[in-house]
C-alpha cells in the first residue's frame, strides 16, 4: 500500500536532489555540463531583481503564517462545540470543499468576485463605498493572497486538529463541569493543551515551506499591474529556467530556497525541545 506513495517521493524528490548540482556547473545542451563553482550563487545575490522576489516571499509567506496559521485551530475548536450533529457535518462538508478545487477554479471565482462589478463591490456600493478593482492593486494584492488561501485550506488543516480533539477523554470535560467550569475554562484548560503537541509540529512543518509562499495560486492570481508586488521566488525561478532556459542559475536559486527551508525547520524543531520538550522527532 505504501509503494506508490514512496515512488512518488523517490521519482519526484529524492532523484532530483542528484541534479541539484546543476546550481554549480554552466548547463550545456550539447557536451558536458562545465563546473562552474559558485559563480550562479554571486550572480543570484547581487542580483537586484531576485533581492525584490525574495523579499516578496518572506513577506507572503510571513503574512500567511500570522494570519492563517491559527484559523484552522480556531475553526477545530468552534466546530468541536456544535452539539448538532447533522449542522456539524454540513460545516465541516461546506468548510472542506474549498481544497478539492484547483486554484485555476479558486483563482476564477475570486477574480470575478472582486472584481469592480463583482460581488464584495456590490456590497460596498451598498455601503456608500466606491468601487475598488482589488486584482491590480498594489495594497491589497497581498491581502487577496492571504484571505483567498485561508478560505481554501481553514477547513481541510483542522482536521487534524479535529481528530486531536476526538481523542480527549470526554471524562475530562465531565469533571470540569461538575467543578463548575465554563466552555471557555474546558476548551483553555482541556482543550488547548491537548492539541499543543499537534501545534508545534504542524507549526514547524509549514515553516519547512515558509520559502514557497504558494506558487499555484500567485501565478494564477498574478498580472503586470501587481507583479512588483506578489512576485515570489517559485515564479522568478519557472520565468529564469523553464521561460528563460537559464537552467544552472534557476537551479541555484532553487537550491537556495530549499537551504533555507532545512534550516527553518531544523532550528525550530531544536528551538522547541529546548523549550517545551516536544518537536516533531
Amino acid at each position: 500500500m505504501l509503494l506508490p506513495g514512496i515512488t512518488y517521493f523517490i521519482i519526484f524528490h529524492v532523484i532530483p536532489i542528484i541534479n541539484m548540482k546543476l546550481a554549480f556547473e554552466d548547463y550545456r545542451i550539447i557536451g558536458e555540463n562545465t563546473w562552474a563553482g559558485l559563480k550562479h550563487f554571486q550572480v543570484l545575490f547581487s542580483s537586484p531583481a531576485f533581492m525584490d522576489v525574495l523579499q516578496n516571499t518572506i513577506i507572503i509567506s510571513t503574512m500567511k503564517i500570522i494570519f492563517i496559521f491559527p484559523i484552522p485551530i480556531i475553526l477545530s475548536l468552534l466546530i468541536s462545540e456544535v452539539r448538532s450533529g447533522p449542522f456539524r457535518k454540513y460545516v465541516q462538508s461546506v468548510s472542506y470543499l474549498p481544497h478539492f478545487l484547483s486554484w485555476v477554479v479558486i483563482a476564477g471565482i475570486w477574480i470575478s468576485f472582486l472584481s469592480p462589478d463583482g460581488g464584495f463591490n456590490i456590497i460596498r456600493n451598498f455601503f456608500q463605498l466606491p468601487s475598488l478593482d482589488f486584482m491590480t492593486s498594489k495594497d491589497h494584492i497581498r491581502w487577496v493572497l492571504v484571505f483567498s488561501e485561508m478560505w481554501r485550506s481553514a477547513g481541510w488543516d483542522s482536521i487534524l486538529y479535529i481528530a486531536a480533539i476526538m481523542k480527549i477523554s470526554p471524562h475530562l470535560y465531565e469533571a470540569a463541569q461538575l467543578d463548575g467550569a465554563s466552555t471557555f475554562q474546558q476548551m483553555r484548560h482541556i482543550t488547548l493543551p491537548a492539541l499543543a503537541t499537534t501545534v508545534v509540529t504542524v507549526f514547524i512543518l509549514n515553516l519547512g515551506f515558509f520559502m514557497n509562499a504558494g506558487f499555484d495560486q500567485v501565478f494564477n492570481l498574478m498580472n503586470d499591474s501587481v507583479i512588483s508586488k506578489i512576485d515570489i521566488l517559485d515564479t522568478y525561478v519557472y520565468r529564469i529556467g523553464l521561460l528563460n532556459g537559464e537552467y544552472s542559475y534557476a537551479t541555484a536559486a532553487s537550491l537556495f530556497k530549499g537551504a533555507i527551508g532545512l534550516v527553518l525547520i531544523l532550528g525550530t524543531h531544536f528551538l522547541s525541545k529546548r523549550l517545551t520538550g516536544k518537536g516533531v522527532w
